[in-house]
């Protein structure tokens, strides 16, 4: 995995700053407000927090499939 190198980061459309940062354990990048805009309405945006944390996109899913139908024929 490539190192991230500060400051990597973008500009919201609402005005906000945000940075990307490594992560921690078992989150390999963490999405942080560096800057909230003063006109931005968001309420996650808060300067200083994350606020996407890539962990949950890495975990496998908790959800289980449809019932298997055993007796279902195609055709």
């Amino acid at each position: 995995m490539a190192k991230i190198t500060p400051p990597v980061g973008a500009t919201l459309g609402c005005g906000c700053r945000i940075v990307f940062r490594e992560g921690t354990g078992e989150s390999p990048v963490l999405v942080v407000v560096e800057e909230k805009a003063p006109g931005c309405q968001i309420a996650m945006h808060v300067t200083s927090l994350p606020i996407y944390d890539h962990r949950s996109a890495l975990r496998p899913p908790t959800r289980l499939g449809p019932p298997l139908q055993p007796d279902w024929e195609d055709g």
